[in-house]
């Protein structure tokens, strides 16, 4: 029976590591998005992005610098949405 237990447990370790390396790399490669164009895009080609301000799905538009249309310089989520953006880890749909 000790076995036994002990052959469950270490499958169980296996499995958990060989998915803690498969979260690890998808993670990994979702930050390494090169810029904003990898951003998925609409048919209008305005990025879809999840909104940290109003926490909404929205299509919207980007400038030159990678902000959004709706992006305001003075309220914090909105700066951080651009930090987000620029480092490639902006929530999308």
């Amino acid at each position: 029976m000790d076995d036994r237990l002990e052959s469950i447990i270490r499958s169980a370790a296996r499995n958990a590591g060989k998915r803690y390396e498969e979260v690890k790399r998808a993670y990994r490669e979702g930050r390494s998005a090169p810029d904003a164009e990898s951003i998925p895009r609409d048919d209008e080609n305005r990025a879809k992005i999840v909104c940290r301000r109003h926490v909404e799905r929205r299509a919207v538009a980007l400038d030159s610098k990678g902000r959004p249309a709706c992006f305001d310089p003075d309220h914090p989520d909105c700066q951080g949405c651009v930090e987000d953006i620029r480092e490639g880890v902006i929530e999308t749909w």
